[in-house]
């Protein structure tokens, strides 16, 4: 199983639609800023507090980029 059937599963667990390709390329990208500015394990917990903070994942990346200095 390969990363979009195991999202898609789990999605489907859920009870939710998987995220789109550009949707997932966005949550990897704030996954990269969370880890690049600070440790790894902010990648997980910044895609869940945008998540819990009902925001897009284009939002997100947009203020974890001005927090950590536009990397990458």
């Amino acid at each position: 199983m390969d990363a979009n059937q195991w999202l898609a599963a789990y999605a489907e667990q859920l009870g939710i639609s998987p995220p789109t390709s550009a949707e997932l390329e966005t949550l990897l990208d704030l996954a990269a800023v969370a880890a690049h500015a600070s440790e790894r394990r902010a990648a997980p917990v910044a895609c869940w507090l945008a998540a819990r903070a009902g925001i897009a994942p284009t939002t997100a990346l947009e203020c974890a980029r001005k927090l950590g200095g536009g990397a990458p």
